[in-house]
């Protein structure tokens, strides 16, 4: 199994990793229209270690997010990387 992980930047400058299982064997198209509901919400929400975690987005920086999915959301620029 691919392992599937995420960095959550935050404002402040620290960042959290996370390492977590496939959550759910969605279809692309599912699977585009949950990363959009995610995007329109204003907090992140996630079981770790055993307790609820919500982080707002206002705290967050950014979200990376691995592997990308195969299906993304309309207007997501592909291939990019970051440069110094």
């Amino acid at each position: 199994m691919e392992k599937r992980g995420m960095i959550i930047h935050f404002t402040d400058g620290t960042k959290k990793v996370l390492e977590f299982p496939q959550q759910v064997a969605d279809s692309d198209a599912n699977a585009a229209a949950r990363i959009k509901e995610a995007l329109d919400a204003r907090h992140l929400t996630l079981e770790a270690d055993g307790a609820l975690i919500v982080v707002p987005l206002e705290n967050v920086k950014y979200l990376q997010v691995y592997p990308a999915p195969k299906k993304l959301p309309a207007g997501v620029i592909r291939g990019a990387s970051f440069k110094d």
